[in-house]
Formats: structure tokens, C-alpha cells, sequence
């Protein structure tokens, strides 16, 4: 039988572990992301504690657990815990991580997930170490294990182990002589309790490591036999050889070098900015005018104009296009610097706190920020400007190709290379063939995309070629790719048919985090690497340069609208306020209740208090009862709602309402539509996951209102619905 070793012993090796273990996660921080090593530290230290001190682990499991939540929670999660803030932002990190790993795309999983499986693999190495070190005594494979980690991160990667290797080398020799020592008490069952009482036996074993220690690190060494690979690895990493050497992978982001556009993307979701505003729009930076055959260039150097009072004279639309005056606030991360204003269409003024000089460059529509000569960024900043509505007609009335700019602007929003392919021209001549106005023209080509089997992804995007250009190559060879590589072949296209058309970067509206109480309040959105945006922008005589989107996934964000002469047209076009049930069921326990309490109380006296009090107890929990099935069956009766406006309202808005309801419905069950997910893409994985092809005919019929403004055949008007309440049916089974 063998001997109980003292509790003091034991945890020494168990420490020994622990300071072994820390050697496994030092490197991290420079080999990886992690920005905030010491809180995995104190977590390990957290798991190793609990496990050194025997805790059962029907309480071990759940201290772990709550340990984990609650560094998660504030590392990454909003508002409250467990708030409904806090379980959208969980449920939504679960469904897009889960669908990242399923599909295999390791490189595609958030920030906090990761961490949550370093957190998961520190709470189970914890019980593993204990169970080699404290039951097995087993030190040995843990030791190789740690040199061989050690030595192959200091000779292929950047961290410089020698340091950790010495430390290594003395925690594990400790370790080592502490685990024989005990295995030997326990063969030979030695019986003299001052062995394993009293610490003399430990001065011989310190001695001896220390010693071995010295005579090592002092002992002369041979010079390394191979040259250091870190550089080669590191410069193939970074494509070293230069444009057209090799696709690459960079982290999506705002970047000011579009000189050479193509290769993959990795998936950012780094918060850049916060804006709190009354609606969504584009946030505009800058635009290029010179297409490379492989980029965007600018035609010449940006000439910048010193604006004053923080008035701003950028001009981008003429007067007669209506606007309405509106503000924005904006509020940067500490660590998201940009030297330029992003800017809603119609700025006009910018207000801040600090003393900084705005510059415009009215030709590109960059607002640069200095201080004394400077360069600097803005933290915070308050924009107005006045929002802007294109009107329809007014913009058709513009004819194709005309001189309606001066020579050379026009040449300048007409520009192209010499060595553009004639196919390019040939293709969009062809698609906008049956259309006899501008703005009817652009719409073709911004839809033609979504029509022809083009695909939005971030991955296994081609570089051109030396001889290739970028939109031949996207246009009629890969036929994938991102904001870039769609933009660009739309403004190309235009240009090819003599149409003034420019490239517009900036950031799309990103998501909103917080809304606001009622209407008149403002919503937070929050901004991030992944909404780094390019789209184009059109000409067009007496309204100025109109936003078009061409890119899959991506609705147009600016606002369009069509001067109807019938009247009562215009009813059909919205929503009353009062369509909203849900939204209504989520208020209503809580409303009917005080309500009904305070009923109560004005008309009950003295006598008969007891019994109104139970009275409206009664009440209100029955009309709270009464709220919750309306609350849980509600996607049940507004499927049949949605359904007979459908039957009875045929047109595009009352159908844009239910498509939307849809996207709502498969979100809330575990469904949604990931931010780099096109909707096609999206209408594919729900039609397999319900065995049909109705989602699939729904979004063509979307697309098509969207962005071809095409009406509903009578044979559609008739189906659609029934192929909607289908679908909403499956999905709330």
C-alpha cells in the first residue's frame, strides 16, 4: 500500500507544474493576439489553486466556470450580465463561431472565442498536471514536452527562449528530484517520518540543480550550424517579393495604398469607431480617379484648403436635391487612429473639443486634421450635415453619355488604361443595351453582379497576373471576391461607356449596439475593420455625385425617392407606426399591470382594500399570462398577419416588410445571416437546412425589387405569398 505524502510536498510539485505551465503561456503574447496575458495568468493560477487544494468537483466545476464567465464578460461582452443586450451578443457569438468551425475556417473565429478555448484548455491542463504530477508522479513527458515547445518557438518564431529554458531547466530538475524522492519512499515504504518531516533532503537536491545551472549557463557554446529561419519565414509572410509574387492574406481593414488590389482577407471585427445618429448611412474618407489596370491611383497630389469655424465647403450634390438637416457624434477607440474626418453625405459643420485646423481636399473629399503643422486624430467629434434623397425621376431624365461636365473633368471620371480589354466595354454595352437613360444604365450594371452567379468571399481571391487586369480578371475568370473587386468593375464599366463614375472608400454603416428609446433618439452604431467599405459614385447633371452599391450582401445607403403625381400612392409606401406587436407585447405586462393597479386603488376604499388588492394581483397576472403567449406565439400571428397584407397590399414595400420579418424569424431561431454572407449564400444554407427552394425564390424576387425596381407579375403576386407563410411555417414548427 503506498505511503500518504504530506500535503506540503505535494504542493510543491503541483507549484513546480504551475511555474512549468506559465512557460507554455508566456510566448503567447508575442507569438499571438493576446493583449491581455496577465488575465489568463491569474486564471491559471486560479484553476491551480483550486486543484491543489482538493476541492470536490461538484464545486470545483462551477468556481471554474464562473471564474471563465466573468473574464469573459468583461473582456468582451456588452451592457449588463445576462442582460438582453448581453444574450443577443452571446447567442449571435455562438451561432457565427459555430458555423466558422463547422465550415472549417479556423482563421474566420472572433477574438472571444478564442479565448474562451485558451480559458477551456487552461481549466483542463489544471486537472491534468495535478493528475501527472501529484497522482502518477510522471513529471518526465511534461518536462521533454516543455523544452521541445520551447525550442521550436525560439528557432522558428520571434520569441527568444533563453531565459524561459534556464528557468525550465531548474523548475524541472526541482521537480524532477522532488517525484523520485517520493517514488522511492513509496518502494522501499521507508518508515523514518523525519524524512519526509524535515527539509534537509531538499538542500542537496537545490544544490545540485542551482550547481548544474551555473555550469551550463557559463560553459562556452557552439555558434549556431543554420542560419536563423525567423526572417525568411517572416518575409514570405509578408509577401516579400513583391506585388504579383503571390496571393496574400492581410487583416481587413481601412488601408491607404489601392494601388494594387486583389488576394484574400482575413475577418477583423476590431471596433474603430461608435457614431450615435438617427439613421444609417455611408461613412465617406476619400475617393480615387485614376484606374491602373491593377488599382486606384489619384491623379495628382491632394490640394488642401484651410476650412474655418469648423465650417466645411465640401459640395457633393447640387442644391435642388432634398435634404434634411441632421447630426452625428463621433467617438474613436483609443487605438484607431485616422488622420482624416469620416463623414455622412452633406457635412457642413464639424465641432470638437480640441483646437485642430481641418484641411479639405474638395477633389478627392478628404478632411485632413492637423495641429501646429501636424498631423493628428481626432478622439471625438460632432458632425451636421444635411442628409440627402435622390429623386428617381429626376435622375432618369438624365440622358446616357453627354458632355455635361467640362472637358477635362470629364475626362477625369472617364479615364481608363489603354490596356483594358475591349471585352470589358463589350459587356457593359450588352447589359444596359435596352436602357435609354443614365441612372437606368447604372442600375443594370450595379445589378448585373447579383444576376450572374458572382460570389462575395474574403478567401482565395486571385491576384492579377502580371499581364491580367483586375476587373477582367474578376469579370469574366474568378467571378469572386469583395467590396473592391465590385466597385471597381462598376465604375469601369461605366467609364467604358462614357459615363462620369468615381471610387468611394470609407466604412458602411456598421451595426447598431444600443437603440434609442423612441424615434427622435439617437441609435449607437459601432464601426469596425470589417466595415472598411468601397463603392462607387455617379454624375448626373442638376442633383451631383448619386452612391450606387454593386458589392453582394450590401444594400445602398443612401436614400432615393419617387415624385409620384397620383395621390394616395405614396400610403402604400409605409408602415404605420402602429404595426409593430411585438414590440407592443414586450411593453404591455408591465403597462396593463400598473395600470390596472392604479385603477384599483382610486376606487377601492378602506373597507374592501384586502380583497381589490387580490383583485388586481389577479388581473395583472393573468393579463402578464395573457402577454406571454402573445410574446411567444408572436412570429405564429404575425405570419398570418404579414400574410393577408401580402394577399391584399401586392406592392415592393409590403413585401421588403415580410422578407425582413423572415430574416427576423430565422435569426431569433438560430439562423442568422453572417456579416460576410451574401444573401444568395444565406438563401442556399436555409433552403438546405429545410429541404426546399423557397428561400432561394424569395431572395431572387428581393433582389430583383431592390435593385431593378422591377414590379410583381400577377402570377408572382398570387404565389409569393403562399411560398412565404410556407417557409414562416417551417421555421416556427
Amino acid at each position: 500500500m503506498k505511503k500518504q505524502v504530506p500535503f506540503l510536498y505535494t504542493s510543491l510539485l503541483y507549484i513546480c507544474a504551475f511555474f512549468l505551465f506559465l512557460e507554455w503561456i508566456y510566448p503567447v503574447n508575442q507569438i499571438g493576439e493576446v493583449t491581455n496575458l496577465a488575465v489568463f495568468i491569474v486564471y491559471t493560477l486560479f484553476c491551480f489553486v483550486i486543484s491543489m487544494l482538493h476541492v470536490k468537483w461538484w464545486f470545483s466545476v462551477p468556481l471554474k466556470g464562473i471564474g471563465m464567465l466573468v473574464i469573459i464578460d468583461a473582456l468582451y461582452m456588452p451592457g449588463a450580465l445576462f442582460g438582453k443586450q448581453w444574450l443577443d451578443y452571446l447567442m449571435k457569438q455562438i451561432s457565427y463561431n459555430g458555423n466558422a468551425l463547422f465550415s472549417q475556417h479556423w482563421y474566420e473565429l472572433t477574438p472571444m472565442f478564442r479565448s474562451v478555448l485558451f480559458l477551456l484548455l487552461i481549466w483542463m491542463l489544471s486537472y491534468l498536471l495535478y493528475y501527472w504530477f501529484i497522482v502518477m508522479k510522471r513529471v518526465f513527458v511534461f518536462v521533454l514536452l516543455s523544452f521541445i515547445y520551447l525550442s521550436v518557438l525560439d528557432t522558428f518564431t520571434v520569441y527568444d527562449a533563453d531565459a524561459a529554458i534556464v528557468r525550465t531547466f531548474i523548475v524541472s530538475f526541482a521537480a524532477l528530484g522532488m517525484s523520485n524522492f517520493y517514488k522511492i519512499i513509496d518502494q522501499e515504504s521507508i518508515r523514518f517520518s523525519w524524512v519526509k518531516k524535515a527539509p534537509v533532503w531538499v538542500v542537496p537536491l537545490v544544490s545540485v540543480t542551482l550547481l548544474a545551472t551555473f555550469v551550463g549557463y557559463a560553459a562556452p557554446k557552439f555558434d549556431p550550424q543554420w542560419p536563423d529561419p525567423v526572417p525568411f519565414i517572416r518575409s514570405a509572410a509578408e509577401n516579400a517579393g513583391g506585388p504579383g509574387s503571390g496571393p496574400t492574406i492581410q487583416k481587413v481593414g481601412y488601408g491607404t495604398d489601392d494601388s494594387q488590389l486583389g488576394g484574400s482577407f482575413v475577418q477583423d471585427y476590431t471596433p474603430v469607431f461608435q457614431a450615435a445618429s438617427m439613421d444609417e448611412h455611408y461613412w465617406r474618407v476619400e475617393t480615387k480617379d485614376i484606374y491602373t489596370g491593377k488599382g486606384w491611383e489619384k491623379s495628382n497630389d491632394p490640394v488642401y484648403e484651410p476650412q474655418h469655424n469648423g465650417s466645411i465647403s465640401l459640395e457633393t450634390f447640387a442644391d435642388r436635391v432634398e435634404t434634411e438637416e441632421l447630426q452625428t457624434i463621433i467617438d474613436f477607440q483609443s487605438d484607431a487612429a485616422m488622420e482624416k474626418l469620416v463623414y455622412p453625405y452633406g457635412i457642413r459643420q464639424v465641432e470638437t473639443d480640441e483646437d485642430t485646423e481641418l484641411l479639405l481636399d474638395t477633389a478627392f473629399g478628404e478632411i485632413r486634421t492637423e495641429q501646429g503643422g501636424e498631423a493628428v486624430h481626432l478622439d471625438q467629434y460632432t458632425l451636421t450635415y444635411e442628409k440627402p434623397s435622390f429623386a428617381i425621376d429626376k435622375l432618369r431624365e438624365v440622358s446616357g453619355a453627354n458632355g455635361d461636365l467640362p472637358e477635362k473633368t470629364r475626362a477625369r471620371y472617364t479615364q481608363l488604361p489603354t490596356s483594358l480589354p475591349d471585352r470589358v466595354g463589350e459587356l457593359a454595352a450588352e447589359i444596359t443595351a435596352q436602357d435609354d437613360n443614365r441612372y437606368d444604365r447604372a442600375q443594370s450594371i450595379e445589378s448585373y453582379f447579383g444576376q450572374n452567379g458572382f460570389t462575395y468571399q474574403i478567401k482565395n481571391v486571385p491576384v492579377p497576373e502580371e499581364d491580367q487586369d483586375y476587373v477582367d480578371q474578376f469579370l469574366f475568370d474568378s467571378q469572386v471576391g469583395y467590396c473592391d473587386n465590385y466597385s471597381t468593375s462598376m465604375t469601369v464599366m461605366l467609364r467604358s461607356l462614357d459615363i462620369p463614375a468615381r471610387w468611394v472608400k470609407g466604412f458602411s454603416s456598421g451595426e447598431v449596439i444600443q437603440r434609442g428609446d423612441s424615434p427622435e433618439d439617437y441609435d449607437v452604431y459601432e464601426v469596425t475593420n470589417a466595415n472598411a467599405h468601397s463603392w462607387v459614385e455617379v454624375y448626373f447633371p442638376g442633383s451631383g455625385w448619386v452612391p450606387f452599391e454593386p458589392t453582394q450582401g450590401f444594400s445602398n445607403l443612401a436614400e432615393f425617392h419617387m415624385n409620384l403625381d397620383e395621390s394616395g400612392q405614396d400610403d402604400t409606401l409605409e408602415t404605420p407606426e402602429t404595426e409593430d406587436p411585438e414590440q407592443e407585447s414586450e411593453r404591455s405586462p408591465e403597462e396593463e399591470a400598473a395600470s390596472d393597479s392604479t385603477s384599483q386603488d382610486d376606487s377601492s376604499g378602506a373597507d374592501g382594500f384586502e380583497w381589490n388588492w387580490w383583485y388586481v394581483l389577479a388581473s395583472s397576472s393573468l393579463v402578464a399570462v395573457i402577454a406571454f403567449i402573445v410574446y411567444r406565439l408572436r412570429f405564429r400571428w404575425m405570419t398570418v398577419f404579414l400574410f393577408r397584407k401580402l394577399q391584399r397590399t401586392r406592392d415592393a414595400k409590403t413585401y421588403q416588410d415580410a422578407y425582413h420579418y423572415l430574416l427576423k424569424a430565422l435569426a431569433h431561431y438560430g439562423m442568422p445571416k453572417y456579416p460576410d454572407q451574401t444573401l444568395r449564400e444565406f438563401s442556399e444554407r436555409i433552403d438546405s437546412r429545410y429541404n426546399t427552394g423557397a428561400m432561394k425564390q424569395l431572395t431572387s424576387n428581393y433582389e430583383r425589387i431592390l435593385y431593378k425596381n422591377e414590379p410583381f407579375s400577377p402570377e408572382q403576386a398570387e404565389e409569393l405569398p403562399h411560398v412565404w407563410k410556407q417557409l414562416m411555417q417551417q421555421i416556427t414548427a
